[in-house]
């Protein structure tokens, strides 16, 4: 269908931001699936100037779907009967660990952390290794805060 309505914006007027929002979508369409080869043979039939306007989105499709993978991998590392819990935080990432954190499964973000590690190695997709390593400190120093003062024993 995204190449029918390409052909039409050739034969007939369409405005020029309607032919960037299609070929936005149609490459959305094709990341998500996993066609690569697809995908450049749309960019490559782009005009430089189509490419100069839509490339910002473009990145920015392909960092949130490279974001989605990540956070779809942290998923498969919890328990399959858990997973659903978390889902809905499929967008948030750092927000997703910090919930297991918060409940208390550590063991679990032990798992998705590693997991997360591995993939980014070195890349930046809205988020870091250093993010993520600054989520564990603070939670780990907040572990160690005792709100009262301890006590002496007296005999």
């Amino acid at each position: 269908d995204y190449e029918l309505c390409e052909e039409w914006g050739h034969l007939y007027p369409v405005p020029r931001e309607d032919l960037i929002n299609l070929h936005r979508e149609h490459l959305l369409h094709l990341l998500e699936m996993g066609d690569m080869e697809k995908a450049l043979q749309v960019i490559s039939r782009l005009s430089l100037t189509s490419i100069g306007q839509i490339k910002t989105q473009i990145w920015r499709c392909i960092i949130l779907i490279y974001a989605f993978f990540l956070v779809s991998q942290v998923l498969l590392t919890l328990p399959e009967l858990s997973r659903v819990n978390y889902f809905h935080l499929s967008s948030r990432p750092l927000l997703m660990l910090e919930q297991l954190l918060m409940n208390m499964k550590v063991d679990w973000v032990a798992v998705a952390v590693q997991t997360l590690h591995q993939l980014l190695a070195g890349q930046e997709i809205g988020f870091t290794v250093e993010d993520i390593d600054n989520l564990l400190s603070k939670y780990a120093e907040k572990a160690l805060n005792f709100p009262f003062a301890l006590k002496e024993k007296r005999s």
